[in-house]
């Protein structure tokens, strides 16, 4: 299967982009010398494996998405999506899906989600699993006590996340 990505601009930084035929594999924030998307040794880009194809047309849709979130316009992404993970992972982020934007939920409701209320540290591995960061929201994921708690790009990128979307958290 042919795997493309490209690169995103976002308010945040940078973010590296990559997909199959099927849809969506991977959202990246990328920071420091990465976040620039410069080429590094043999012309591959930064963060993206060799053999992708770079196709900024494929992501199209996903970056007009993109925009739109950021400028304030979606609240919900409806791209296709096409995460690799266990049948566990795919059923967390299946559930992170249905964390609606302004909202904060708990890696102890989120094990509910899924009836696995003993799986919250499970559940909690899934989650800083998650492939496609800010479309499948795990930054919308806080601790029990209301702060917030690790994520892939941060937790001030995380804060930032959440403040856009209007989302009450302790910091």
């Amino acid at each position: 299967m042919i795997m493309y990505y490209t690169y995103y601009k976002s308010p945040l930084g940078n973010i590296a982009l990559t997909a199959n035929d099927k849809g969506l594999t991977a959202l990246t924030f990328i920071a420091g010398k990465e976040g620039t998307g410069e080429k590094i040794e043999g012309n591959i880009p930064l963060l993206i494996p060799e053999g992708y194809q770079e196709n900024p047309e494929k992501f199209t849709q996903v970056c007009q998405q993109l925009t739109e979130y950021f400028i304030g316009e979606r609240k919900k992404f409806d791209i296709p999506l096409a995460a690799t993970g266990t049948p566990f992972q795919q059923k967390v982020w299946h559930a992170l899906c249905s964390i609606k934007q302004g909202e904060t939920k708990t890696y102890v409701w989120l094990a509910k989600k899924i009836n696995n209320e003993k799986a919250v540290r499970a559940v909690g591995c899934a989650n800083g699993a998650n492939p496609i960061a800010l479309i499948v929201p795990c930054h919308r994921v806080i601790g029990s006590n209301g702060k917030l708690t690790g994520y892939t790009g941060g937790l001030a990128l995380k804060a930032k996340l959440l403040m856009h979307e209007g989302a009450l958290f302790k910091p």
